[in-house]
């Protein structure tokens, strides 16, 4: 199992590790950054929006000083755009937010090399470790399906499709009761 220091941080320390999370996000999606929803510029949008919202929080694997991944997400407020997407039914119930029901996990990635040594778990477990919530759901790209498949071993459902911005690609919406 790789060992990294995982810093934490609020909206507050954004500006500190924007600029880490901005390389790794690059590094990872170096063979998508033509497109447009997978651009730097489109994902460096989305994180600050999320950093808008209450709730935000953020966890930042290191090794030997580098950042090599992280997590970050916020809480779904009432009237959240999240579940706008949804293409499949669901259950009555599932997508009322309160401002204190649910963590959305936005990103958690590793660089390429750490991929299947347990870093990813590490940084999504400290980011999640205390929150308040009663769950977390994430969006997986349904054509990834052995990364879902690897969030259901840690105990993710999923929930149903979702297309969260019109260029983006469909989505599976998932859910893990804290």
């Amino acid at each position: 199992m790789a060992r990294l220091e995982i810093r934490r941080r609020g909206a507050e320390g954004l500006d500190e590790i924007r600029p880490q999370l901005l390389a790794v996000y690059s590094e990872v999606y170096a063979d998508r950054l033509s497109e447009e929803f997978h651009s730097v510029a489109r994902f460096d949008e989305r994180l600050g929006w999320n950093a808008e919202v209450p709730g935000f929080a953020a966890a930042v694997g290191y090794q030997r000083d580098q950042p090599v991944g992280y997590a970050f997400g916020c809480v779904l407020q009432p009237g959240t755009n999240w579940w706008s997407g949804l293409r499949t039914p669901v259950p009555d119930g599932a997508t009322a937010e309160t401002g204190t029901r649910t963590f959305a996990l936005s990103e958690l990635m590793v660089v390429e090399s750490l991929r299947g040594s347990g870093a990813a778990k590490q940084i999504h477990d400290a980011l999640l470790d205390g929150r308040a919530e009663e769950r977390v759901t994430l969006l997986v790209e349904h054509d990834h399906p052995r990364v879902r498949a690897r969030y259901e071993e840690w105990g993710y459902r999923r929930l149903g499709e979702v297309v969260p911005f019109p260029d983006a690609p469909v989505y599976d919406a998932m859910l893990l009761t804290l």
